[in-house]
């Protein structure tokens, strides 16, 4: 049945996925940010920045629920294609 599927359509999950990638690139980036100083020998920045590092582990997160979400997706696709197999 994939082969019917337009290739710009967003299956179930999908836009998790792009969502929890882009949160965790934030992430990335405030973690970049907020370690730089420390190897300058600056002044660190406010602990504030050290709670936005986190946002990589939250996109990560959000990523995965959408794996997930696209994978229970295409499990309950494939029950319905083969209605007589066995569980």
């Amino acid at each position: 049945m994939r082969e019917r599927t337009q290739p710009n359509s967003a299956g179930p999950g999908d836009r998790l996925i792009r969502a929890g990638a882009v949160v965790f690139f934030v992430g990335a980036l405030a973690t970049l940010v907020t370690v730089a100083p420390l190897l300058l020998g600056t002044k660190p920045f406010p602990t504030f920045m050290f709670g936005l590092s986190m946002l990589m582990a939250v996109g990560f997160l959000i990523a995965g629920a959408g794996i997930l979400r696209s994978v229970a997706a295409g499990r309950r696709q494939a029950r319905k294609a083969a209605p007589g197999a066995a569980r």
